[in-house]
């Protein structure tokens, strides 16, 4: 099941422009055993990726443990047919993403050892296309 809003203001929305600035939220690591996947720089990332790192992780640990995931894909992406001619409005949604800003947590794992949650974070990161580090506490 693809990661998307239920229920938007508009339709059809501009085609972002620009990558956002770094973030300065951070999550605060409450317990023994939280992983977290923090972007390392700017960019979007759509449904299917983060869905793809999703059950990656979860695959690798097992089904144990709580992942949260802290984006969600709200900016809709239109596209019009290969073969469309020009005018005749704006083409439907093709798919979701989501701006990430450099510095902004995108998975927290916990109740899993190390041993097995950092390779399951790491393999998940695999699945994505920008650079991101995981933090352990």
């Amino acid at each position: 099941m693809l990661i998307q809003p239920k229920k938007t203001k508009y339709r059809k929305y501009f085609k972002p422009r620009g990558l956002p600035k770094n973030s300065t939220k951070t999550q605060k690591l409450r317990e023994l055993n939280y992983f977290a996947l923090v972007a390392m720089e700017s960019g979007f990332l759509n449904g299917k990726q983060i869905e793809a790192a999703r059950q990656n992780i979860r695959r690798k640990v097992k089904r144990e443990g709580k992942l949260e995931i802290l984006i969600l894909p709200d900016i809709a992406i239109s596209r019009k047919a290969s073969a469309a001619r020009m005018g005749k409005g704006k083409g439907k949604v093709d798919h979701w993403v989501a701006a990430l800003a450099a510095g902004k947590t995108v998975f927290l794992l916990y109740g899993v050892n190390p041993e097995q949650g950092i390779p399951a974070l790491r393999s998940g990161a695999n699945k994505l296309p920008i650079k991101l580090k995981i933090y352990k506490l």
